[in-house]
Formats: C-alpha cells, sequence, structure tokens
C-alpha cells in the first residue's frame, strides 16, 4: 500500500510504526472472512481491510468524523484478521495508532464519557468488580431486563458440575515454578479458575506462585486509549513479576487468554522506558496462556472464535455484542453438549447471558476431573 502521511504524524514514533504497518498491507482480502463485525455487517468499513483505509486516510491528514471513530470502536481487537494474514500485517497495533488520533479529534458525548470513565474506574479493581457485583446482585430483580442479563444470578451462575467452593490453592512442592498473575474481574467473577490453574500444574510437576502487587494488565485502558493509564499498569505488574523471574519462575502464566495477549505485548509498548525496556521485553517473553503452557507439558490444545465480548465491547457495542453472542452460542449448541468451556473470563460471563448451558472455564473442568469431581 503507497502512503503519505501528514506533517503531523510522519516523522514520530508511532508514525514510522504506522507507515511501516499500512505499507505492509497488499488489499487481499483474506482478513474478511474472519472478522466476526464484517461476517454480522457485511460492511467493508467493518472488515480490518475498511479499517486500514479509514486509518491511512486519517494518517494522510484527512478529515476524521464521528463515522470513522464508530467504525473502529465496532472493532472487538479479537486480531482473528492477524492469524489469517498471508503478509503479517500487524492490524492490532496500527488500530492501537488510530483509535487514540480519533480519540483527540472527535469528541464523545457526556453520556459516553461518563460511561468509559466508570469502566475504568471500577473493572481494573477486584474489590471494587467485587462490591458492584454484590450490590448489582442484591438488586438484580428490579433492573431493566437487558442489564439484569448481565448480572450473575448468583449460584445459579454455576454448573452442579463444579462446587461453588473454591479449590484450594496447593503447597509449593515442586522445582519447576511459574508465576501466575490473577488479574482483575477474574477472582471476583470466577474465583475457581485461578486455584484451578494451580491446581492442574501442580498435579504435572509445576507449582504456581501467586503474584502479590499485581493487578489488570493494562488491556482496558489501553484499549480505550487511555496510554498513560494502561503504561502505568504495566510497569506495576512488571514491578510484581520480577522478582518471581529473578528467583527463576520459567514463566509467566495467565488463566485469562486476553491477559496473556495484553502481556505479550509489553516489550513493545515500555520499549521506549529506559527503566521498563529491557524487564518488560523478558516479561513478554515468558508470557502464555496456561493452554500454552499445558499444551507443551501435557498435550491440551485450545481455539474458538470471538463471542462479542471483548473486554469492554459488550457494554460499550451491546447490539453488535448480543448479535454475535446469539450466532456462537447457535454452533456452540449444535453438538447438544453439557456444557460449554472459555478459556476467558470476559467471554464466561458474556456467553452465561445466551444460553440455558452450564458455561465454566476449561481449567476448572479439568481440576474437576483431575480431583475426582
Amino acid at each position: 500500500m503507497q502512503t503519505a502521511l501528514a506533517d503531523f504524524i510522519r516523522s514520530s514514533p508511532a508514525g514510522r510504526e504506522a507507515d511501516a504497518i499500512l505499507r505492509s498491507c497488499v488489499h487481499c482480502g483474506f482478513c474478511l472472512p474472519a472478522c466476526p463485525t464484517y461476517q454480522l455487517l457485511g460492511d467493508e468499513l467493518d472488515s480490518p481491510r475498511g479499517r486500514i483505509y479509514l486509518m491511512k486516510q486519517l494518517l494522510e491528514g484527512e478529515a476524521v468524523t464521528a463515522r470513522t471513530q464508530l467504525h473502529l470502536d465496532r472493532c472487538l481487537t479479537c486480531r482473528a484478521c492477524e492469524s489469517a494474514c498471508p503478509s503479517g500485517v500487524r492490524y492490532g497495533q496500527l488500530l492501537d495508532i488510530g483509535r487514540a488520533l480519533v480519540e483527540e479529534r472527535v469528541p464523545r458525548t457526556a453520556s459516553a464519557r461518563v460511561q468509559r470513565y466508570l469502566l475504568r474506574r471500577i473493572v481494573p479493581y477486584t474489590r471494587r468488580v467485587r462490591a458492584v457485583l454484590g450490590i448489582a446482585g442484591a438488586v438484580r430483580p428490579l433492573l431493566p431486563r437487558a442489564l439484569r442479563a448481565r448480572v450473575p444470578a448468583g449460584a445459579a451462575a454455576a454448573a452442579p458440575l463444579l462446587s461453588q467452593r473454591p479449590p484450594a490453592w496447593p503447597t509449593p512442592r515442586h522445582a519447576r515454578r511459574v508465576a501466575l498473575l490473577e488479574g482483575c474481574v477474574q477472582p471476583a467473577l470466577a474465583a475457581g479458575i485461578n486455584p484451578a490453574a494451580a491446581q492442574v500444574l501442580d498435579r504435572i510437576g509445576i507449582t504456581c506462585i501467586r503474584v502479590a502487587g499485581g493487578g489488570c494488565c493494562g488491556a482496558l485502558s489501553h484499549h480505550l486509549s487511555v496510554h498513560t493509564e494502561s503504561l502505568a499498569q504495566m510497569r506495576r505488574n512488571v514491578d510484581a513479576l520480577w522478582p518471581h523471574l529473578a528467583a527463576g519462575a520459567e514463566a509467566v502464566v495467565f488463566a485469562a487468554s486476553a491477559c496473556a495477549a495484553m502481556v505479550c505485548d509489553y516489550g513493545r509498548l515500555l520499549k521506549d522506558d529506559p527503566t521498563y525496556a529491557a524487564r518488560a521485553e523478558r516479561v513478554s517473553a515468558l508470557a502464555q496462556d496456561i493452554s500454552q503452557l499445558l499444551a507443551a507439558n501435557a498435550g491440551i490444545t485450545d481455539g474458538g472464535r470471538c463471542c462479542g465480548s471483548a473486554g469492554t465491547y459488550s457494554v460499550l457495542q451491546p447490539e453488535l455484542a448480543t448479535r454475535l453472542l446469539r450466532a456462537k452460542v447457535a454452533v456452540l449448541e449444535a453438538g447438544a453438549p453439557q456444557l460449554i468451556a472459555t478459556a476467558n473470563v470476559g467471554c464466561l460471563a458474556h456467553l452465561r447471558t445466551g444460553t440455558t448451558l452450564p458455561v465454566h472455564h476449561w481449567i476448572e473442568l479439568l481440576a474437576a476431573r483431575l480431583s475426582g469431581g
């Protein structure tokens, strides 16, 4: 793709990165079948290729409108297009640049700003999430139907196949060690997932260390283009993880696949920070979803198409998220399964609103089987 970036961006690090990404795109269209929003809407501008054209226009100095913002907002950031692209276009990185520029140029409504602010102030903090869920659960019958469907219905949200009591964290006993960053929403929404991950790893000879002092991986603020906030969260996690890596932990493990994807990007996102660049690169090199670690040690695999959750997407784009959810559930239920398994807590919560089947993190199911449940 030929480019002629505008003066305001051309010579900046972001401009050079964007220019290289744009030039790698050959307009082939292999990304379109992989894109959930294009499959749903059939609009070229709601495909990776169409959004790349919009961002190219933005970077070349053309006018930016709310229409541009809408199409970029509609992207799930699932990055399935990157796997399908034969040219290796780093679409996710380009989208980060494009969204940040549009955020500067297109003002949002007051209600949209408040909504995004509340998401940033609540979701990345486990205690706040627990408090909100407790309040919402208490008043759930009084909520509007659309909102009520998004609030877990207490014990009814979990299946009888699994105990309601989170499993115990195993006692450290193995020479092989990994560090597990517990995250923010997951301990509040599905407290059994991380202990289940630790139990499964314990059964294959790996001690799983709980990392104190960590928190949100930074994905939520990053995808809302509040990069100063997300970088601060990344630095905090690097600080929390570093003593464990220095002590010999062989990997940084996540039981939330979205967090694993984010932390794998720490090295790139902190590359210009002289204090953190080297350590962030090391953290990224060792970051793995637990399925990757188990695949290397026990032959387990994982896969699937986006359900429409995508972090805050189900809140900010509820209509599209619901349509994607229905399509996903229809495929999942077609084989008449007993339950649905997922690798990410956001997907777990979202899928539970669209099916009567039990929905669990797959690591909980494996932990239950290994313990005789």
